[in-house]
């Protein structure tokens, strides 16, 4: 029933119990889950995790946090990106909340992945973080490209933007903040077609579960959070947006 676009199970977060967690979400209807890498390491264990569990699935890339181990070349991205489990190129994107020192840096490498993706005929999985504007401005450059901006953080303003080019928004936990009322106004503009499910596991966990740690069970509480501000049920949004990522990602 539910459709995790976006958890980080390689992280070491889940290193004490994921042989048995992973199991655990698909016995309770979490069908199925994308894995983004954020390096060359964590893509790889996000692959190896597909290649073990049939309803999991990766994304590779480098997150502009992990500007510092890209090494100027994406070949070995480009090699990863070939396995027939690999659905996108993601986590990337631009983050100026923990580093925006190096502003022309992260523009350049995330370029240089929708690029990729663009070759590849990949979606790809967008991170902004403080970059609205940026992120917008760049992303527009490439009109042949789709995916999604995860744990969307902009205004309704740019969100129409992006959905009038052909974007998706990824909704997580902080749908669910009580003080959250840009995510209502996001929804609103938001056509049902362009909405994923997310839960950035380990991080972001919805209330009543916010301050531990996060897994793709918890979607149920985005789920019903979206269904209460459209005047839909929870599981007509987790329905909907199950559809939504199998058709982004190509699944089934």
């Amino acid at each position: 029933m539910f459709f995790d676009t976006h958890a980080h199970y390689d992280d070491e977060a889940f290193d004490a119990d994921r042989a048995e967690l992973l199991p655990a979400l698909h016995e309770a209807g979490v069908e199925l889950i994308v894995d983004p890498g954020c390096d060359e390491e964590s893509s790889r264990r996000a692959l190896a995790l597909a290649e073990e569990y049939p309803f999991v699935y990766a994304a590779v890339g480098f997150h502009p946090e992990e500007l510092k181990s890209y090494t100027g070349s994406l070949e070995t991205i480009r090699a990863l990106a070939a396995h027939e489990k690999c659905v996108a190129i993601g986590e990337i994107g631009l983050d100026y909340y923990w580093d925006d020192s190096r502003k022309d840096e992260q523009k350049a490498l995330f370029r240089a992945q929708l690029e990729l993706a663009l070759e590849l005929d990949k979606p790809v999985i967008v991170h902004d973080r403080d970059a609205h504007g940026d992120c917008l401005e760049i992303v527009s450059d490439y009109p042949g490209l789709r995916g999604v901006f995860h744990c969307y953080s902009g205004s309704a303003e740019t969100a129409r933007e992006l959905i009038k080019r052909g974007w998706y928004l990824g909704f997580d936990g902080p749908v669910t903040y009580k003080n959250n009322r840009r995510a209502a106004e996001v929804l609103a503009v938001c056509p049902p077609e362009r909405l994923l499910l997310e839960t950035d596991s380990p991080y972001l966990s919805p209330v009543p579960m916010r301050g531990r740690r996060n897994d793709s069970r918890n979607l149920r509480y985005v789920a019903d959070k979206i269904g209460e501000l459209l005047g839909r049920s929870g599981n007509e949004i987790a329905a909907l947006a199950a559809e939504n990522g199998r058709r982004l990602f190509g699944i089934g």
